[in-house]
């Protein structure tokens, strides 16, 4: 099972959080746009766009942040994190 965490915070406090689960399988980078893309629906968000920056981020620890220079839209909390909490053990 592939869980991603997906959190919305605002002034150091966590506004929403959910956990997207996919037991598809598919590669991991599929599983993370999947799960990235459904956390933005449940919390009717537009996607934001993976910079340098973000990718970097995610290749190393597994979580990353997107602020609002990774939006489009104008956002009304500071950053939106998602964060890898469980990998299967195949890709």
């Amino acid at each position: 099972m592939f869980r991603l965490w997906v959190k919305v915070w605002k002034d150091n406090h966590l506004i929403h959080d959910t956990v997207v689960e996919n037991d598809r399988r598919d590669t991991r980078t599929h599983k993370v746009l999947q799960g990235l893309e459904e956390g933005c629906r449940r919390f009717d968000l537009a996607v934001p766009i993976w910079l340098d920056s973000s990718v970097r981020d995610f290749q190393r620890h597994a979580r990353c942040r997107f602020t609002q220079d990774a939006f489009i839209e104008e956002i009304d909390f500071d950053y939106l994190e998602i964060w890898v909490i469980e990998e299967d053990a195949y890709y």
